[in-house]
């Protein structure tokens, strides 16, 4: 996959350097919000937010599910290290790297491709800036967020990955703009 530019509406691109950790757990709990905060260096995001600083940061996925932010080659040593500073408590930490991919999209009319491709309302008022959605973008599972007004950073199974980077240049082809 190559990254696409569409002029005068939205670049999508493939994020090749992105690691992921998915930690399992009360959210709640100081122990585990104090572990996951440290791994990423970001305070805890609110419910159905994402608190990132650019490749480091927390997801706030469900009340007992968090997906930690790093480096792709720091992935498998933060990992081990979330499992060991949550030993003590009721907890999962799974590395999913490698199982996952991220796409980012950027361009004044970013909103409108996720508009075409999901199930939801992308009004800034209703969608705003670091607010997380876990949905599905035509037939594909999927997890976004908005970083700024003008991209969208998107999470999908790696085995779907070239499916939605095809769905999301064909909903970022110019012309295509569903309203103005």
């Amino acid at each position: 996959m190559s990254d696409r530019q569409f002029e005068g509406f939205v670049t999508v691109r493939q994020v090749e350097n992105q690691g992921m950790i998915t930690v399992r757990g009360d959210l709640a709990a100081k122990d585990i919000s104090k572990a996951l905060t440290t791994s990423a260096g970001v305070k805890m995001p609110a419910q159905s937010c994402a608190n990132v600083n650019d490749i480091n940061g927390l997801l706030w996925m469900s009340p007992d599910e968090a997906m930690v932010l790093c480096a792709f080659d720091d992935a498998q040593d933060s990992a081990v290290s979330l499992q060991k500073s949550l030993a003590a408590a009721h907890a999962l930490v799974v590395n999913v790297s490698d199982a996952r991919c991220v796409f980012d999209l950027q361009g004044a009319d970013v909103r409108q491709v996720l508009a075409k491709l999901a199930p939801l309302d992308t009004d800034p008022a209703v969608l705003a800036t670091g607010m997380l959605r876990r949905t599905r973008m035509g037939q594909v599972a999927c997890a976004f967020w908005m970083p700024t007004q003008d991209s969208a950073r998107i999470i999908c199974f790696r085995s779907v990955g070239d499916y939605m980077y095809k769905m999301l240049c064909a909903a970022a082809t110019p012309g295509t703009q569903v309203f103005a």
